[in-house]
């Protein structure tokens, strides 16, 4: 149910003065009602009257923004307390620490939603008829392949060189064991 700024406001100074506005015919639950007030009321307390503006401007919220909203809730502040008090829902709130806690700080940043608009330069490209390179994009070509090449090498020669030092220390670690077993028999025998 959307309510005005008017009635609102109305509702805040009454709960202010210890008073309740009555419950709106079709509210089946009217401790829902009054928490719904007592958010109120605590938004005016960090925000002013203008909080309970429903037409007020959207934010775009930057993703250091975010962060510090997020880690006010991660050392110990409530998401409500801290969603009132920045004058965005807890739930939002609740959303951004989610993504926090599982992307990180990359997780904050705004991605753009929906189908991208079609470009004139974002043709399909047709793949049977590729355009011929010019000299210096072949030469460059030509010279990161090489360079490909020679890393995927580099890596082979890493792996085996990883594998060698543990089939050594694997080794190493079997002679000692069996140093040991000989070592504790001869003291069994005398």
């Amino acid at each position: 149910m959307r309510y005005s700024y008017e009635y609102k406001r109305k509702c805040v100074e009454l709960y202010r003065q210890g008073l309740w506005m009555e419950t709106p015919d079709g509210i089946k639950n009217k401790h829902n009602f009054r928490n719904m007030i007592r958010r109120w009321s605590y938004m005016v307390d960090a925000n002013g009257f203008e909080a309970l503006k429903s037409n007020r401007p959207y934010k775009v919220w930057t993703a250091q923004e975010k962060f510090q909203l997020v880690s006010r809730v991660i050392a110990g502040e409530t998401n409500l307390s801290v969603a009132i008090e920045a004058g965005i829902k807890d739930t939002q709130l609740c959303e951004w620490v989610r993504k926090y806690k599982i992307y990180g700080y990359n997780g904050l940043i705004s991605q753009k939603e929906g189908l991208q608009p079609q470009r004139s330069d974002m043709k399909k490209k047709n793949i049977n008829n590729p355009r011929k390179l010019d000299e210096t994009e072949y030469e460059e070509l030509l010279r990161l392949r090489e360079e490909n090449a020679y890393i995927k090498a580099e890596n082979e020669v890493i792996k085996k060189q990883i594998a060698l030092r543990h089939e050594k220390w694997a080794a190493q670690l079997k002679a000692k064991k069996q140093q040991s077993s000989k070592n504790s028999e001869k003291k069994d025998i005398n």
